[in-house]
């Protein structure tokens, strides 16, 4: 991994050899969110247009921080996944060139800026957004959708994903949690529960594995940008029906249990008006209860990391501080009664 110091210098060159369009390099700025990635917002002169003017050009960058998911795909593969779900009618940024080792910037990809909002708060809230949210949930059904139906042979996604069942992603999170040297009984119960309750009948097929609210870039006219492909395999697609569900990705609202913007009912309509294949909502609620046990121990992976690294920043412990929230939760999702 370079030093930040180096960053500029880096990205000229890379920009000059690969992307000669982009013009001179003007700025390099990291941008603050992501949980295991990096991004940077790139500013480049641009072509030079009519009259000698140029117009700025504005690129994306995702590199590795050293925090990723051991099941992921890798920088590289998540930019062929990019490309795939845009190929298959799913919006995605275009993908212009994936990091080489010459390029000394480690592993990542430059892809294109969109201009919208990704931030999770604001989608539910800002009343910009008032009038796509009621629209929102049936729109994401159609995008998952979608992204359930690439073929993964023809696009050899196939080679490049790990195959999980759900008793295997229960197990794995599971011995994770038991690694580190923290008691949480409601997470041992969460673990049994799951796998009381695995479902059957499961046809595997690409899972986006992060598809929820502040993965996605909004525009008042729907969503622009499907991002962060940085967990995705190949598994129970009800896994991102339940975790666009997940409590944690309401951003407060409660009431709204898709995304804290709309109804079930209307996500599996958009779901089934594209897959052709009815919703079973007891499958959904599994993995709605599977995202807040995979959650509550990811935020204690995150606290591990800014206490040994890779990446002892702030945001590592603010996350780490929610694990908690997130057994909260389970305990609403599975105990009946009042907390």
């Amino acid at each position: 991994m370079t030093e930040p110091t180096d960053i500029e210098g880096l990205v000229a060159r890379m920009l000059e050899a690969h992307l000669p369009n982009a013009g001179e390099l003007r700025g390099v700025e990291r941008l603050s969110g992501g949980a295991s990635q990096e991004t940077y917002r790139i500013v480049a002169e641009g072509p030079q247009g009519q009259r000698g003017q140029t117009d700025e050009v504005v690129l994306a960058m995702r590199r590795f921080s050293g925090a990723g998911d051991a099941l992921g795909p890798g920088l590289a593969g998540e930019a062929a996944l990019m490309r795939a779900a845009r190929d298959a009618g799913v919006p995605e940024p275009e993908v212009f060139h994936v990091l080489q080792p010459e390029d000394g910037l480690g592993e990542g990809f430059v892809m294109e800026w969109l201009e919208g909002e990704a931030l999770g708060a604001k989608i539910v809230r800002a009343p910009e957004f008032e009038a796509i949210r009621p629209k929102l949930a049936f729109q994401c059904g159609e995008i998952l959708a979608r992204i359930h139906g690439i073929d993964l042979e023809r696009t050899g996604l196939v080679d490049r994903l790990a195959r999980v069942t759900p008793e295997q992603y229960i197990r794995l999170t599971w011995e994770l949690y038991k690694s580190y040297p923290t008691a949480q009984p409601m997470i041992d119960y969460t673990a049994r529960w799951l796998l009381d309750h695995l479902p059957a009948n499961c046809e595997p097929c690409l899972v986006h594995n992060d598809f929820r609210n502040g993965n996605f870039m909004l525009s008042p006219d729907g969503i622009v940008g499907v991002l962060d492909w940085e967990l995705a395999l190949i598994g129970d697609p009800m896994r991102d029906l339940g975790w666009l569900c997940t409590n944690s990705w309401r951003f407060g609202n409660r009431a709204l249990p898709v995304g804290g913007f709309g109804e079930r009912e209307d996500l599996y309509r958009g779901y089934e008006s594209v897959s052709g294949t009815p919703v079973d909502p007891d499958r959904v609620k599994f993995w709605e209860v599977f995202g807040s046990f995979w959650w509550s121990i990811v935020c204690l992976q995150m606290a591990e990391h800014y206490r040994t690294g890779p990446d002892r920043s702030v945001e590592r412990a603010g996350i780490g501080r929610r694990c908690s929230e997130c057994q909260v939760d389970c305990v609403n999702l599975l105990i009946p009664g009042p907390v």
